[in-house]
C-alpha cells in the first residue's frame, strides 16, 4: 500500500511489486481463458465425431439387418429344399419298393419250386441283385428319414445285453460266411437311447467291420466312461489312415479294401443317427492295426428296464398245414403286388380274396364268400385310405377281431404305432416269402 510518508524510491518499489502481481494475475486469467476455449473447441470436435460415428453405426446396422434378412431367406429356402429332397426320396423309395417287393416274392417262390440246377443258380443270382437294390433303396430311405426335421426319437432305457443278443442273431450268418470270429462281450448296462436307431447304429458298425475284415475277429463290447459307456466295435481289419477317417462317413464313400458288395451308406447312416440322438461318435484306427468305432451312450437306471412286450416270432414253429384251406383277405392297390400276393398265398393252399381298397372290402364281406381268417393289407392305399382303416372295417363287419398283417414300404415303427390298438403285425417291403410265412404263422397260431 502506498503511503504519503514513503519516499519516492519506496513508492516506486511498491508500485513495481503491485504491477508484477497484477501481471501474474492477468497471466493466470489468460491461461484459464485459453484452457476453457481449448476444451470448448475439443468438445465441439468430439461432438461432431460422435454424430459421424452414430451415422456410420446406423448405416452398418441397416446393412447387417439386410444381410440377416438375406440369410434368413436363404436358410428358409435351404430348409425347404432339404424337406423337398426328403419327401422325394421317401416317395421314390416307396414307389421303387412296390415292384421290387412283388418281384422278390415271386423269385423266392420260384427258387423254392425249381429243380433244375442251372435255373436255380440263375434265380439265386437275380435274387442277389434284387437284394442289393433293396439295400440301396432302404439306405436312401433311412437317410431321408434322418434328414427330415420331423424325425421322432423315442429315447428310453435300452438293455445292451438284449441288444447284443438280437444283433448276434442278425449278423452271425454274415460273420460265418466271411470266416470271421464275431464275439459279443456280455453287458448288464442299460443306456438311454432310441432302441430302433441304436440297433441300426450298432448293426451298421458291425456289418462294416465284417465287410472290411479279411481274417481274424470282430469284437463288440462296452467300456465305462465318465457319465456313460462306450459301445465299441473293434476289428482286425486293414485299418484306416488318418486322412481317410473323416471321408469314410461321406455318402457312397468306400475304401478299396474289400470285395464285398455294399451301398457305401452304412457309416453315413451311423453318423446322422448319432447326430440326431446326440451320441458322440469316434473312430480310432491306423493302417495295419485294425479299427475301433465307438459311440458314447448315457447310462440309464436298471430299474427303468421292462421286459419285451412282444415275443420274437422269428423261428416260430408251425407246419404248412396251418395255411391249408384258410381264407386270407388281400388289400393292395398295386396290381402287380396284389397278383404276387394272390399267387404266393394260393400256392400255400389258402383261399385268397383280393381287392384294391375299402370299397372292394365291403363288397367281398357282403357276398356269400368265405369269411377272412386273416387280413393282409398295404398301409398306403388310393384316395388317402390306409390299411388301418381296412382292418377296422373288417373287425366292425365281422363283429370280432381278425389277425391282420400290414406290409408296407414305409417305416415299420410309425405304422406299428398307428396300428398298435388293432394288434396288427407289420412287415416292411420288400418282404421275402420266408418272412411272410413266419409272420403269418405267428398271427394265425396266436389267433383264438
Amino acid at each position: 500500500m502506498l503511503r504519503s510518508s514513503d519516499s519516492a524510491e519506496r513508492q516506486i518499489q511498491k508500485l513495481q511489486r503491485i504491477n508484477a502481481a497484477l501481471i501474474r494475475r492477468m497471466d493466470r486469467i489468460d491461461e484459464a481463458r485459453g484452457s476453457t476455449h481449448a476444451l470448448s473447441q475439443a468438445a465441439a470436435v468430439l461432438e461432431r465425431e460422435v454424430v459421424a460415428r452414430n451415422l456410420d453405426l446406423e448405416r452398418a446396422l441397416a446393412d447387417l439387418g439386410a444381410i440377416n434378412a438375406e440369410l434368413a431367406s436363404a436358410r428358409i429356402a435351404a430348409d425347404e429344399a432339404n424337406r423337398a429332397k426328403s419327401r422325394f426320396l421317401r416317395a421314390a423309395s416307396h414307389d421303387l419298393l412296390q415292384p421290387l417287393s412283388a418281384a422278390k416274392l415271386l423269385l423266392s417262390h420260384l427258387e423254392d419250386v425249381t429243380t433244375d440246377p442251372g435255373q436255380a443258380d440263375l434265380v439265386h443270382r437275380i435274387a442277389a441283385t434284387f437284394e442289393s437294390a433293396e439295400d440301396l433303396i432302404r439306405a436312401l430311405l433311412q437317410i431321408a428319414r434322418l434328414d427330415s426335421q420331423r424325425v421322432e426319437m423315442n429315447v428310453g432305457p435300452v438293455s445292451l445285453g438284449r441288444l447284443f443278443q438280437r444283433l448276434s442273431i442278425d449278423v452271425q450268418a454274415q460273420a460265418e460266411a466271411r470266416g470271421l470270429d464275431l464275439r459279443f462281450v456280455p453287458s448288464s448296462a442299460a443306456v438311454l437311447s432310441d432302441p430302433v436307431h441304436l440297433r441300426s447304429i450298432a448293426q451298421n458298425l458291425i456289418s462294416n467291420a465284417l465287410k472290411y475284415t479279411v481274417s481274424g475277429r470282430v469284437l463288440v463290447g462296452v467300456r465305462r466312461a465318465p457319465g456313460g459307456v462306450w459301445l465299441q466295435v473293434h476289428d482286425t481289419g486293414p485299418g484306416i489312415a488318418e486322412k481317410d477317417q473323416e471321408r469314410i462317413f461321406n455318402e457312397f464313400e468306400r475304401l478299396s479294401h474289400s470285395d464285398q458288395p455294399g451301398t457305401g451308406l452304412g457309416l453315413t447312416i451311423v453318423r446322422r443317427a448319432c447326430q440326431q440322438l446326440g451320441h458322440p461318435l469316434e473312430v480310432l484306427s491306423a493302417p495295419g492295426r485294425g479299427s475301433l468305432f465307438r459311440v458314447l451312450l448315457p447310462l440309464a437306471g436298471a430299474a427303468a428296464l421292462t421286459p419285451d412286450r412282444v415275443a420274437d416270432a422269428r423261428g416260430a414253429p408251425g407246419p404248412d398245414a396251418l395255411f391249408q384251406d384258410r381264407t386270407v383277405l388281400v388289400v393292395e392297390n398295386d396290381p402287380a403286388m396284389r397278383q404276387a400276393f394272390s399267387f404266393l398265398l394260393g400256392s400255400w393252399g389258402m383261399t385268397v380274396l383280393a381287392t384294391d381298397g375299402i370299397a372292394g372290402v365291403g363288397k367281398l364281406l357282403q357276398g356269400p364268400r368265405p369269411r377272412p381268417e386273416i387280413v393282409l393289407t398295404d398301409y398306403r392305399l388310393d384316395e388317402g385310405e390306409t390299411g388301418v382303416q381296412v382292418i377296422s372295417q373288417v373287425h366292425a363287419a365281422l363283429g370280432r377281431r381278425v389277425p391282420a398283417l400290414i406290409v408296407s414300404a414305409e417305416c415299420a415303427e410309425t405304422i406299428g404305432a398307428a396300428s398298435s390298438h388293432l394288434g396288427a403285425g407289420v412287415l416292411e417291403k420288400p418282404v421275402a416269402e420266408a418272412e411272410l410265412r413266419q409272420m403269418m404263422r405267428a398271427l394265425l397260431g396266436a389267433a383264438p
